[in-house]
Parts: structure tokens; C-alpha cells; sequence
């Protein structure tokens, strides 16, 4: 069973901390907009929503009942864009919920049309945020189905811009145009890029399922005792990038060769797709750049142990100190220690 009170009268702030004190199992459970408790029945659900409600009325708070429901596992329930339910009255399993990947069709089809008039890499610079934050918000559950079908929803759209873009073309030279091989580190001749600048559309698929680990006992992140802990859980948590680029961030303790900063911020990962999104526009324009940077005076090959990921600024006003006194060398190993 599910208590499900989707929206409290007050800001849940409040029954996020709540968490450690509800009963968690597979048989029922409690859904609030930010919480959920999970029972063993439907009789200790409603004890546990009536305790719910005790707990938040000294508190001038109380739950929105028309928004709020009991259901069994067995018929699951939506959550954060989630879809919890079990099967077959045995697993449990949790997936984006058919509403949110409604929304995310609905929405990239209207960037798509939006972009008509654009040229793909204006298409790839909008929709690569998109598909990227999404990925990486449902990477941590039952998502593989929905991204492949989501990646074939994405070639038809493509498609059928380039279609609308050259109506003249015939259908082999729009294929050969803008799908290929375009990531030499997928074995895929069917992405969509750009022929002049070798950018492409990421795949839904090329994000990794990374499987959430649960959190120990009743360990509270506003427990200062904890501090360590939950610092230690945000620090183990893998960036969604690719595993080239995971390589390189290894390798130079995730810092910029140029300045020595950290490439990526070590703080609270983003908690919905949208921040996700907003993520990827950050690090794209802001934090990293593959840097083939000279070793020994030769210039290192794309995927020589000589590239280097580097900030984007950085970059940039190392080539224009270049430009404005060109004996200045590029960054040497010993620069990159």
C-alpha cells in the first residue's frame, strides 16, 4: 500500500525530515510531493498517515486531502516523475513515469519544429542539454526500454527536419548528410550531426545506469554527526559523462592543468531534470574542453595520452595570450603534474 499526499499545505521542507522515523518496506506506502513511506499494509499506512498529520499540525501544517491516496503497490503510483510499482506481486521496480516521458516528446518535438529555420548545430546545441539532463535524472533506475525507445523518437524528429529543411534533397543525401559515425567511440552510423564541425546529438542510450545506493539506516543529512558520510556519497557519485572523458578526469584528480581548480564542483548533484539540464549548460560552457596540449614541443593526438580536459575559460585566455605573444608555449607535462 501507498499513502500518497501529493502536496502539503506548507513547504515540505518539513517532512523531508521525517524520513528516518517512517516505517520502509514493500507492502504500503505514504507519497507526499517530497515524500513517500512505504507499509506493510493498508492498516499501518493509515497509522502512519494519521502519525503524519499529528506530527505536522503543532507545526500550523496539514496535508492537501484531495490530493492525497492510498494505493497498493500492485497498482503503483507517480513520484518526481517516477513510477513505482510491483510486479507480479514480486519485484519492485521503479521507472519514468509515463507522464514525464509524455512531457519530454511533447517538448522536444516543439524545440524541433522550433529549430526549422536553424541549422544542426543550433539543433544540437539546444536539444543535447535536454536529452543529457533527462538522462542523467533517470539514470538510477529502470531506464534502458525508455531511452532506447526515446532514441528512436529522437531520429524520427531529426529526420524529419532535414527532410523539411532540404524538401528538395532525396532521402539519400539527407541520410548522408547529417546521420553517420559521428562519435568515433560508438559503433553507430545513424547519429545526427554536423559534417562541418563534427558535433553531434548525444543518445539517450549513451548515458550508463548507475544504480542508486540507499542510504544507511536512518542517516539524516541534517545530522552533523553525518557530515563525513554524506560528504563521502556526494564525492563517490560519478558524473554522467562518458567513460573517455571519466578517464581523464581520473587521471588529473578531476583539475584544470591551467589553473589548478577543480573542473567539477564536489556539491549536492542536481535533484530534478531541469537542474540536470542547467548542469550540462554550465560544464559544456563553462568547466570542460578536450585540450591537446603540447608534449615535448609535438602536438599529441585527439586521443593521445596528451589531451587534457581543461576549463573552457582557461582555453580561451591561454589562446589569446598565444595570439598576443606567440612564444608562449602551450602547458607541458610538467604543468600538468
Amino acid at each position: 500500500m501507498a499513502i500518497a499526499p501529493h502536496g502539503p499545505s506548507a513547504p515540505a521542507a518539513h517532512l523531508d525530515r521525517l524520513g528516518g522515523e517512517l516505517p520502509w518496506s514493500g507492502g504500503a506506502a505514504v507519497v507526499a510531493d517530497y515524500m513517500v513511506a512505504l507499509c506493510h499494509s493498508q492498516q499501518q499506512a493509515e497509522r502512519v498517515k494519521a502519525r503524519l498529520a499529528q506530527w505536522l499540525a503543532p507545526r500550523g501544517l496539514a496535508f492537501n486531502q484531495d490530493k492525497t491516496r492510498i494505493v497498493h503497490l500492485g497498482e503503483g503510483f507517480d513520484f518526481l516523475g517516477f513510477n513505482v510499482r510491483r510486479y507480479n506481486n514480486r519485484k519492485l521496480l521503479i521507472k519514468p513515469s509515463k507522464a514525464a516521458v509524455r512531457r519530454l516528446r511533447e517538448r522536444l518535438a516543439a524545440e524541433t519544429r522550433a529549430l526549422r529555420g536553424s541549422n544542426a548545430v543550433a539543433v544540437i546545441a539546444t536539444l543535447n542539454p535536454v536529452i543529457r539532463g533527462w538522462a542523467a535524472y533517470y539514470r538510477g533506475v529502470v531506464s534502458t526500454r525508455t531511452f532506447t525507445a526515446l532514441d528512436d523518437y529522437m531520429w524520427k524528429l531529426t529526420y524529419k527536419w532535414a527532410t523539411w529543411r532540404h524538401a528538395n534533397k532525396p532521402k539519400h543525401w539527407i541520410t548522408g548528410q547529417y546521420f553517420g559515425k559521428f562519435n568515433k567511440f560508438r559503433d553507430n552510423h545513424w547519429v545526427f550531426g554536423d559534417r562541418d564541425s563534427g558535433t553531434c546529438l548525444v543518445k539517450f542510450s549513451w548515458t550508463h545506469i548507475e544504480r542508486h545506493v540507499p542510504v544507511k539506516g536512518a542517516s539524516s543529512p541534517d545530522d552533523p554527526a553525518l557530515a563525513a558520510y554524506w560528504a563521502e556519497r556526494r564525492r563517490r557519485v560519478k558524473p554522467p559523462l562518458d567513460r573517455y572523458t571519466l578517464r581523464l578526469l581520473t587521471k588529473q584528480d578531476a583539475r584544470c592543468p591551467l589553473c589548478g581548480d577543480h573542473l567539477l564542483a564536489a556539491d549536492q548533484p542536481p535533484q530534478s531534470p531541469s537542474q540536470w539540464e542547467r548542469w550540462w549548460l554550465q560544464v559544456t560552457r563553462k568547466a570542460i574542453a578536450a585540450s591537446y596540449l603540447t608534449h615535448h614541443r609535438k602536438p599529441g593526438p585527439a586521443d593521445g595520452d596528451q589531451t587534457r580536459l581543461v576549463h573552457a575559460s582557461c582555453q580561451r585566455a591561454l589562446n589569446a595570450r598565444q595570439r598576443r605573444n606567440p612564444a608562449i608555449q602551450p602547458a607541458t607535462p610538467s604543468r600538468l603534474a
